[in-house]
């Protein structure tokens, strides 16, 4: 699709969590408090209480593994005045694309951003909701956007080839001079 013809092309991703190095240090501290409390409980004879202090920090690591590969997905919304793509991505999940005509499509999203809220496409009965990992604000400026834009891509004006002729112009159409 050539580059003039793309209304929006936007991709949507949620918010970074911290550095591995900032989330590798949280947990070493962590778990040296653990182990700390984990000796002071086994010196007064308390000693069955160790492993659920090393499983917080198990749970905790694995935590941090899941927001970091969480934090690798990405939708693609790209729309040209033929069509609106969205594309998701998503570690570990396939690649997934829907295909919309832009007259078609509704933008929906609840009047009051909050954590709740969605962002959803409706076209003829069938829905897709994006952006489900941004902040509302973000969400709600997206939907702002998308509309604006499709609302562009139904008002982008028609150009007619040269030779085609365009009917009550008083040039032959495609299919033959019929007055």
């Amino acid at each position: 699709m050539p580059q003039d013809d793309i209304l929006l092309d936007e991709t949507l991703r949620p918010s970074p969590p911290l550095a591995p190095r900032v989330l590798r240090n949280i947990l070493l501290v962590v778990a040296l408090i653990n182990i700390a409390f984990a000796l002071s409980f086994a010196l007064r004879g308390a000693w069955p209480i160790a492993p659920f202090l090393g499983l917080d920090v198990a749970l905790l690591a694995w935590a941090f593994r899941a927001s970091t590969r969480a934090a690798q997905r990405e939708e693609r919304v790209t729309l040209t005045r033929d069509e609106l793509l969205v594309a998701r991505d998503a570690p570990r999940s396939p690649h997934r694309e829907w295909r919309f005509n832009p007259y078609w499509v509704r933008v929906e999203m609840d009047a009051e951003p909050d954590h709740w809220s969605q962002l959803t496409l409706w076209s003829r009965g069938k829905f897709l909701r994006i952006g489900q990992f941004l902040a509302p604000e973000e969400r709600a400026r997206f939907g702002q956007t998308l509309k604006a834009a499709l609302r562009n891509a139904r008002n982008f004006p028609v150009s007619w080839p040269a030779n085609a002729g365009h009917p009550g112009d008083g040039a032959p159409t495609a299919q033959g001079d019929l007055r």
